[in-house]
Parts: C-alpha cells; structure tokens; sequence
C-alpha cells in the first residue's frame, strides 16, 4: 500500500524555487498511435512558466487519491525477461534520459498498446531527491543518506498546438515507501477506469 504522507513529501519539492528534475522527454502521437515528434530538453533551461505548467502535469500522479486512483503493483526487474519494458525503465532511469535510443522504443512500447480517441503526448519526467534524514523528534536534518532517483510518466491529450491537458494515465517507478526507494513495486495512476488501458496497463502488472 501507498502511503499518502510519502507521495505529499514529493510534491512538496514540486516548485520553482526547490525542484530538482533533471530533464523531460517525451513525444506526441496521433489517435493511432503514430509517433508525429519527439523532444528531449534539461528541465531547467525551460522558461519558468514552461517549468511550473510541467511541473503541474508530474503533480497529478502524485496528487491523486493514494491507493484509489495511484495504486502499488508488483514490478521486481530482477523477475522479467531481458528485454522486458522493466529492464528497459530501469535503463532509461539510470541513463538519467539521456539515451534517445531507449527512449524511442519505450515510446512504441506504449504507443502501441494505448488506444486514446484523439492526439496525445507521452512525457516522462527524471528526478534525483536527496532524501534529508529525520531526527528521533522527526524534524529534517541536513544529512542525508540516500537518494531517490525516479521517472514519472503520463499521457495527455494534447490540442493542434500541443498543449497538454490533464494526464489521464501515468506511473511514478521506482515506487517510495517510508521515505526510500522500492525497486520491487511501480504505482501505477489512472484517473479513470477503461477499457483502452487494459492492454497498456498490462506490460507493468507483473
């Protein structure tokens, strides 16, 4: 189970002034699935409103009803064929979405299995939280231990010009549970329940 104080802990960072995404990437597709452009940009050399209106986007998965609409499913990389979309996030994330090559073919993963009514965007976001460790009294300290490195991806509708409306699906990988990194699990976001999402959600529910 998700725990709504560890998603509220992310988006707490989620500001012009504090976030620390490294860079977006994503594509835009048409109502079959055809791939019409793709973009790879570093997060902060976007203009502010341009960062505040993705930020907001990234939000919506971790905004929604924990365990309702962002649900836990078990996704062990370690347990999936080589060359299983598992194997393939967990390269995108440690490549910090730097390889345009992985990128293109997580794009046809999902493009080939979601099945929207009209044009869309596929955006993936990459992120490094140097988690700050607690004191017994539970205040933050300056040190920390660990660091949380994680994707979060969407699909949006998008109009003629490309801009996104709100995520109608998305996923945040790894999962964060009591305040670290959980290789074993992905949360999945859906706002609705559909029959267009079974086929995608499919690939992560291991």
């Amino acid at each position: 189970m998700l725990n709504r104080e560890d998603m509220m802990e992310l988006t707490r960072r989620m500001n012009l002034s504090r976030t620390s995404f490294t860079r977006i990437a994503g594509c835009y597709c048409d109502e079959t699935g055809e791939i019409d452009g793709t973009f790879n940009r570093n997060f902060l050399q976007l203009s502010a409103a341009d960062r505040k209106k993705n930020m907001d986007l990234a939000k919506t998965v971790l905004f929604s009803k924990t365990n309702e609409e962002l649900k836990e499913y078990d996704f062990s990389v370690r347990s999936q064929e080589k060359e299983s979309v598992g194997r393939l996030m967990e390269a995108i994330r440690q490549c910090g979405l730097k390889n345009d090559a992985l990128l293109d073919v997580f794009y046809e993963q999902i493009s080939d299995r979601y099945h929207g009514t009209s044009s869309y965007g596929i955006f993936v976001f990459h992120d490094r939280y140097d988690i700050p460790v607690k004191g017994k009294d539970k205040e933050r300290q300056w040190e920390s231990e660990e660091v949380y490195e994680y994707l979060i991806g969407l699909i949006c509708p998008v109009d003629e010009e490309y801009e996104p409306g709100k995520p109608v699906w998305g996923f945040l990988y790894p999962s964060f549970k009591d305040r670290s990194c959980d290789e074993e699990h992905i949360a999945i976001y859906q706002r609705e329940h559909r029959a267009g999402l079974e086929k995608l959600n499919s690939i992560f529910k291991k």
